[in-house]
């Protein structure tokens, strides 16, 4: 993400006072949060294509009830990236004891106070916001993780649970180095988005999916705990997994359909109509303006049959015939795309870039070179004449 992108996104979420977001967010729960008899419970065991799972729904958590649950904790959360962001505010504005802890000074420390916590009341240095905490939300990326657990395993002691929003540390230890303490709770909420959704879509008073899932049961209510924290960061709806089943299907999913894949076939699309004399913004139009402003919402909201009826009868056939081609041609690449998400090589190959002191720097520039492609240069354009756009007019 551009850093003009960012910066707009953290004036968006300074608009509000920490007083008055919380104001706003508690009447967005009031609302989303009907008041309902004692007996009413959200927990729901729904067919889900023929497997039958149980859904755990926010409103088994009104917020007096969430509160009173929370009234003698403190979320300690450590780091303060996009999941940090969204996660803390949340729980912030839903009246739980929340503190940040992350490096004193540095650009996290920044942002923190940009969003209304302030130094030596609600943000600390890691190792005092620790201390402090009785829920340690170890919410620092994959390779922090790594690189800061022999200092921060020590200060997690028995009267403490340990929180995860990923199962790739533990899962993938011999890598990685992280083990649970012993003798304590240690739980994962992993919603199902970015850290920018899981806020706006609580202020929204929607909330987003999550998957929770209990690694360490010590006190014999380590996933009630887990739900009931699903609430507190912004979860509407949660679904029970294990830490195995959650790495191992995110780390697929991001590399698959969601953003690997995703981004070969839009621009393996977009190469061969060039290739064919096709224009820069035909060639866009077809490939990411149709599907991404027309096609994937319908998909989104209704699925994708609907989607097919709201084409013409020579889309549909057209469709109908290739899909299973497609399906072909890329499963063996999904098999092998599993296989190693689940004997480690994405780990390794993960923690080897992102440890890097230059991680920031390779990053960007890889990152670069995918705003540069013709595709996305024509996409700036065609982006501009659309009827929602608030930037400058298109020259």
């Amino acid at each position: 993400m551009q850093r003009a992108t960012v910066s707009a996104l953290r004036q968006a979420a300074r608009q509000a006072t920490p007083k008055a977001a919380r104001a706003y967010s508690l009447l967005t729960a009031a609302r989303a949060l009907p008041k309902a008899p004692a007996a009413t419970r959200g927990v729901k065991t729904l067919d889900f294509a023929g497997t039958k799972e149980t859904v755990y729904e926010r409103s088994d958590w009104p917020l007096p009830k969430l509160q009173e649950y929370f009234k003698n904790d403190t979320l300690a959360l450590i780091g303060y990236g996009s999941q940090g962001h969204g996660q803390g505010l949340n729980a912030r504005d839903n009246g739980i004891n929340v503190i940040v802890g992350v490096r004193e000074g540095g650009e996290s420390w920044k942002q923190a106070q940009e969003d209304g916590w302030v130094p030596g009341k609600t943000l600390f240095p890691i190792e005092e916001a620790i201390n402090k905490g009785t829920i340690i939300m170890n919410l620092l990326s994959d390779a922090a993780q790594s690189q800061t657990w022999k200092d921060i395993k020590p200060l997690i002691t028995k009267d403490k649970t340990l929180y995860f929003s990923h199962g790739f540390s533990l899962v993938y230890a011999k890598d990685t180095g992280v083990t649970a303490p012993e003798g304590i709770d240690v739980i994962l909420c992993a919603p199902k988005g970015s850290g920018r959704t899981v806020r706006t879509l609580f202020k929204e008073g929607r909330g987003i999916n999550a998957s929770i899932a209990v690694w360490q049961d010590a006190t014999g209510k380590a996933m009630e705990k887990a739900r009931a924290l699903a609430v507190a960061v912004g979860t509407g709806y949660a679904y029970e997994t294990t830490f195995e089943k959650e790495v191992y299907s995110d780390l697929y999913g991001e590399r698959g359909v969601l953003m690997g894949g995703i981004q070969g076939m839009f621009l393996a699309q977009y190469k061969v109509l060039r290739e064919n004399g096709h224009s820069p913004s035909e060639a866009f139009n077809e490939t990411v303006e149709e599907a991404t402003q027309s096609l994937f919402p319908l998909i989104g909201q209704y699925g994708m049959d609907y989607m097919y009826n709201a084409c013409s009868t020579t889309a549909r056939r057209g469709a109908l015939d290739w899909a299973p081609i497609f399906e072909a041609a890329n499963k063996p690449v999904f098999e092998k795309l599993y296989a190693s998400v689940r004997d480690g090589t994405e780990t390794r190959r993960s923690l080897e870039f992102n440890g890097q002191p230059n991680y920031r720097e390779e990053f960007a520039k890889e990152t670069r070179e995918i705003d540069n492609q013709e595709l996305w240069v024509a996409g700036r354009t065609v982006r501009k004449l659309r009827p929602d756009y608030k930037g400058e007019p298109v020259q």
